[in-house]
């Protein structure tokens, strides 16, 4: 075998090695265990919806770099605000 591969070979696993799993203490735990999936929810999530601008406004935020749709927010934000 070529030095920089490694070693894939299965038979070094002793399958004597894993837990019982259907054991009470065990099936206790993995009962007691929350399943969660997906990304936690947020309080206030943001809505996704169609928004046409003025090209030279995109223009504008994009070159900022990434982050250019939170710095709209922000700015309609402020607007909001101030009216």
């Amino acid at each position: 075998m070529d030095e920089n591969k490694r070693n894939t070979d299965q038979d070094w696993i002793d399958p004597d090695d894993a837990p019982d799993l259907s054991t009470p203490e065990w099936r206790e735990i993995i009962d007691a265990t929350p399943v969660s999936r997906g990304r936690p929810r947020i309080p206030h999530p943001k809505i996704s919806t169609t928004l046409r601008l003025d090209a030279d406004i995109l223009e504008h935020f994009r070159k900022g770099g990434p982050g250019w749709q939170s710095r709209i927010n922000e700015a309609l934000r402020e607007s909001m605000l101030r009216a």
